[in-house]
């Protein structure tokens, strides 16, 4: 998966800067579309991928505020108090 990944951004960064290069040099309009298609598909295809790889084994409950964790900060909070 990482070398889908990095084969996948470094596709895409190129597609960008072929589209400014495109936009600057050679076809205004046409190189405003390699932009937005570039953009799109940064958003729409290699953003997902990327966030299902990286939270891959993750538990959501780690990194969201329940009772249970705010409960336990709280309770790191005290012990930490005689150091100021």
């Amino acid at each position: 998966m990482r070398v889908v990944l990095n084969l996948l951004f470094w596709s895409l960064f190129l597609s960008l800067a072929y589209g400014f290069y495109h936009r600057q040099f050679i076809n205004y309009p046409e190189g405003e579309k390699w932009i937005g298609l570039t953009v799109v598909a940064l958003s729409f295809v290699y953003l997902p991928l990327f966030l299902v790889h990286r939270w891959k084994g993750k538990k959501l409950s780690d990194y969201t505020l329940s009772d249970q964790n705010i409960a336990k900060i709280r309770s790191e909070k005290g012990k930490n108090t005689e150091n100021q």
